[in-house]
């Protein structure tokens, strides 16, 4: 198929960020019935990977029911057309399997790191390169800080070689003007192209996708169907036709995705994906939106309330990678 030139990038992350919601329990089968549906729809970019990336699958973040590596080489020789993304934590997926990633099929890995912690991407940037693969600065947790601090990093990712660097609002915890606020300061500071996540948390995806991409960005996260960690992401279906409204050329066909959300995600949904109490709370409390299932399954281990474990980890400034805080926390306010 000879796809037209699309004015904005979307990559599907349902399959990676959605492995959250699941509780990383993607079968083989579902990655290539996804992965088979997104491509004939035209989605341009499918993440692939454990929610927490590359070696994610442990006691920590939660085991995976299928291997990443087999996950990815399937949705690879799936997909005709979209290219296959992979998600890199530094400390947590290694070189070697981003080498292993590469030679499955993955054509563009994201390198994820705290909001202030670019400095430890640098190797696995350059390797990315070295692979000839399409690659990501993702600045994770980007309410944390000021917009003179993004800046920053997102340049430090600039100089390592990344292709594109995203602002993530891993936390669903931005409003509308502070992402017009890093988005623009970003664009005129940065010669890359820039890029958006967004998580639904506070109900504002969806606009502020759109104030990044009125800024300027040109790479947009989505989840079908809403399925990725916390309330999910900015609903690709939802997305498209809005963009098409706006006369943005996704490249996606509108039909096939609507499709695709209701007769192939929606089925493996364990629950339908909305803004629950929990979910509004890590929006509120500006906490990582992969902790929603561990705070739920500390809270009725301690016999407590899920959100003020939310709210305390908040209150502690508590990032990814830090998942044993949460039981800690519990711990201690069930004492009290």
């Amino acid at each position: 198929m000879i796809m037209t030139k699309r004015d904005l990038l979307i990559t599907e992350v349902a399959l990676r960020d959605g492995s959250h919601a699941v509780n990383h329990q993607f079968t083989l089968d579902q990655v290539v019935n996804v992965s088979k549906a997104l491509d004939e729809a035209n989605v341009p970019y499918i993440e692939v990977t454990h929610g927490d990336g590359l070696g994610g699958s442990s006691l920590q973040f939660g085991l995976s029911h299928t291997n990443d590596l087999e996950l990815i080489e399937a949705a690879a020789a799936t997909v005709k057309n979209a290219k296959i993304s992979v998600l890199l934590l530094p400390g947590v997926g290694t070189k070697e399997e981003l080498k292993q990633a590469a030679k499955l099929g993955a054509k563009m890995v994201r390198v994820a790191t705290h909001v202030t912690e670019a400095d430890v991407a640098p190797q696995h940037i350059a390797l990315a390169k070295e692979l000839g693969l399409e690659t990501v600065g993702f600045l994770m947790m980007s309410h944390m800080a000021p917009v003179d601090k993004l800046v920053e990093q997102a340049k430090l990712m600039e100089s390592y070689g990344a292709d594109v660097v995203y602002a993530v609002d891993s936390a669903g915890a931005l409003l509308p003007h502070e992402v017009k606020e890093r988005i623009r300061a970003m664009k005129e500071n940065l010669s890359v192209e820039i890029g958006f996540h967004a998580h639904n948390n506070l109900s504002l995806a969806m606009a502020n996708s759109l104030a990044a991409i009125e800024e300027g960005a040109t790479r947009i996260d989505g989840s079908i169907r809403c399925l990725g960690a916390g309330a999910g992401n900015t609903q690709t279906e939802v997305l498209v036709a809005v963009l098409d409204r706006l006369g943005i050329n996704s490249g996606i066909d509108l039909y096939k995705i609507m499709d695709v959300a209701e007769n192939i995600i929606a089925p493996i949904l364990p629950k339908p994906q909305e803004i629950t109490k929990d979910s509004l709370t890590l929006g509120y409390a500006g906490v990582y939106s992969s902790f929603l299932l561990h705070s739920q399954r500390a809270a009725e281990r301690f016999n407590i309330d899920s959100r003020d474990i939310l709210i305390e980890l908040g209150k502690h400034k508590v990032v990814g990678g830090q998942e044993d805080m949460i039981l800690d926390v519990a711990a201690e306010l069930a004492k009290k």
